[in-house]
């Protein structure tokens, strides 16, 4: 397994993805060998310098911490480090939708936490160890540390982060639900956490059964007409980034606070939440029987 590159810089800038392939090598995908850092430094945009969000030694802690503590259970680091990572790295969703943000960390700032959490076991059809080169450069439900981020975003309610941890403990959900457009919507985000919250969704099969059976209701029925959400207001968000450059570093062992936003109103997750365990009892869901 790889150390961290030599040359790790003190802030974090933004990386094309066009010179993301020279140092994007088999060696670095097979976890043997990362490159130096000094040259992949010669092509990164700075960012302002008096913004104290881009300092990375508070971000590669987090990073170094989870690699420690989730030794032996690496999937279980999403759950640690999603709220956490978001609550350090305070950003607007279009910062958030910059690749080059997302390509700069995990090449220059992180790739050994890449190639820990991401280095596939070998199989019969696949016997050389690798990780797929989209956790590096890949897209925003794909990129090793976008999706945590996004994750975090989409399913926090309000400041309370304890969503994102049920909402990461599910890979499936992570991966098939961040690429729906619905999930932008709170309501849907918190009623999908309480179904597994609850048990009543919980493996990979009824994930994906069962976000297929609500992108195609949603094509028909207006989700934010059957559970409405607040407006929301931009101020919270706005003082929380303010707020970054005095924040002290995010608990190890409790839970961050997010922006103080209003929570999702809790009848239309209530009422979400009764449509869409209406919809599983008749999701085409592959291997259960007709009438279980």
């Amino acid at each position: 397994m790889i150390d961290r590159p030599n040359h790790v810089p003190e802030r974090l800038g933004l990386l094309a993805t066009s010179a993301v392939d020279p140092f994007l090598t088999e060696e670095l995908l097979k976890g043997e060998q990362v490159h130096g850092g000094i040259d992949l430094a010669k092509v990164v945009e700075p960012l302002p310098e008096d913004d104290a969000r881009w300092q990375v030694e508070p971000i590669r802690s987090l990073v170094e911490d989870a690699m420690f503590e989730f030794r032996e259970d690496r999937t279980r680091a999403d759950v640690w480090l999603a709220p956490r990572f978001h609550a350090t790295l305070r950003l607007t969703r279009r910062e958030a939708a910059d690749k080059r943000l997302w390509n700069h960390f995990a090449l220059a700032v992180a790739p050994d936490y890449v190639v820990w959490r991401h280095l596939s076991e070998p199989t019969a059809n696949r016997p050389q160890r690798r990780v797929a080169a989209e956790r590096f450069r890949g897209p925003a439900d794909r990129q090793c540390f976008s999706r945590l981020w996004w994750a975090a975003e989409l399913f926090r309610n309000g400041s309370d982060y304890e969503p994102v941890e049920v909402a990461c403990g599910n890979q499936d959900l992570i991966h098939t639900v961040l690429r729906s457009e619905l999930i932008d919507h709170r309501p849907t985000a918190q009623a999908l956490v309480r179904l597994l919250k609850n048990g009543q969704v919980s493996g990979g099969r009824e994930v994906n059964g069962l976000s297929v059976a609500i992108n195609a209701a949603g094509a028909t029925l207006a989700y934010d007409v059957l559970a409405p959400d607040r407006p929301r207001d931009s101020a919270p968000l706005r003082d929380w980034i303010a707020e970054a450059e005095s924040a002290p570093p995010v608990q190890r062992y409790e839970l961050p606070n997010g922006p103080d936003e209003d929570p999702v109103p809790e009848e239309s997750v209530a009422a979400l939440t009764d449509y869409f365990a209406e919809l599983f009892e008749t999701a085409p869901i592959r291997g259960r029987k007709s009438g279980d």
